[in-house]
């Protein structure tokens, strides 16, 4: 019999599905019968069979702590009416939720508590600077959600070290789900004929696309012809709005594209820009890499796992502008040398990229090594 899986995230899921989700959520169903607490998007469904989707909240300050406030009590409600095997929980805070829900009900579903980030950089890298205001709690409350989760699952070198700083040992690390199929579906395409950087990413400083906003502005004029393309959304949407009115020339920016879109956007460029202060496992890399194309990442946390300096990519301070710059104007003032890291992302790409069904049975083995005890 598959085991009955409860996941709970704040990740916002648009139904129906996009292909990407479908194929992952397909291929779970396979062999695991889940069910999914998350958040939709503005005037995204909110219900199906395998979905429990709360709609965003006004005004949108609040949208978060509201969120962490009803979930304790929708969490519950599960509980009591599937009775799940086990809890796939990403994040501290949302284990905290789960575990309070959990006690109510009394329950025996186990908590595997999924760390696919640094947990100091929630409250710091986020959003309104108001949130750096919970860093205290959110530092005490981190270490103590690890120890009392029945399991915990890691994706990368960088979790893993975190987890393993509290005294807890991973019962499974293994990478977050990328969707290869639609980056490694067709071959690399050859670079375009205009120099061309990406970005794909939340618009936030744990993206540190503050650096990147004051990188593209010295390197664009290093680079005649050359333009920025924007893919994301976040608190600093403003800085994307300025770069776009003050460079219209070199500058591009949507705010949302399938999975399809971003692979399209990556083969029309040289190179990828993930500048990241913190990345769990940088899934954009790997989707860059997948395409082959090279990547200017951060030279901290989950990239290095993913980006070999000088080899598929290059790594730079993610607080140094200059440092950004150079490494942009490196590779694209330089087709050959583009076009070799381009190579070696491929690689990479494949390397990194588990099938849907590759992912299942890895979170199959997870939820039953647990249960086993």
């Amino acid at each position: 019999m598959r085991p009955k899986v409860l996941f709970v995230s704040r990740e916002r899921i648009r139904l129906p599905l996009e292909e990407a989700q479908k194929r992952k959520w397909d291929a779970v169903s396979e062999v695991i019968e889940p069910l999914v607490l998350a958040a939709a998007p503005s005037g995204g469904q909110g219900r199906d069979e395998r979905f429990r989707l709360a709609g965003p909240t006004r005004p949108r300050l609040l949208d978060g702590p509201l969120y962490y406030v009803r979930l304790p009590r929708r969490i519950a409600r599960e509980l009591r009416a599937v009775r799940p095997d086990a809890a796939l929980v990403q994040g501290v805070h949302e284990l905290a939720a789960f575990l309070l829900a959990r006690r109510v009900v009394g329950a025996g579903t186990c908590a595997i508590l999924d760390v696919q980030g640094d947990w100091h950089e929630a409250t710091r890298l986020y959003g309104s600077p108001l949130r750096r205001l919970l860093s205290p709690f959110n530092d005490l409350l981190a270490p103590a959600m690890v120890r009392r989760a029945d399991a915990v699952r890691t994706v990368s070198k960088q979790t893993t070290a975190l987890v393993r700083a509290v005294g807890v040992e991973p019962a499974a690390t293994f990478p977050s789900y990328v969707d290869a199929e639609a980056f490694l579906r067709e071959a690399p395409l050859p670079l375009p004929e205009r120099p061309r950087v990406t970005f794909v990413g939340v618009l936030e400083r744990i993206k540190a696309f503050d650096t990147l906003e004051a990188a593209w502005r010295t390197a664009a004029p290093r680079v005649p012809g050359a333009a920025l393309t924007i893919v994301g959304r976040g608190s600093m949407a403003p800085a994307a709005a300025r770069l776009v009115a003050d460079l219209p020339d070199s500058v591009e920016w949507v705010e949302r594209l399938p999975a399809e879109g971003v692979a399209r956007a990556m083969d029309e460029s040289w190179v990828v820009a993930l500048p990241s202060r913190s990345e769990g496992l940088p899934r954009v890399a790997i989707e860059a890499c997948c395409r082959g194309r090279a990547v200017v990442g951060g030279d901290r946390a989950g990239t290095p796992d993913v980006v070999q300096h000088g080899v598929n990519g290059l790594l730079v301070d993610p607080d140094d502008p200059a440092a950004l710059a150079d490494a942009l104007v490196r590779i694209l003032s330089d087709r050959d040398y583009a076009q070799q890291l381009g190579n070696a992302a491929r690689t990479t790409g494949e390397a990194w990229a588990p099938t849907p069904a590759e992912y299942a049975e890895r979170m199959l083995a997870l939820v039953r090594s647990v249960l086993a005890g």
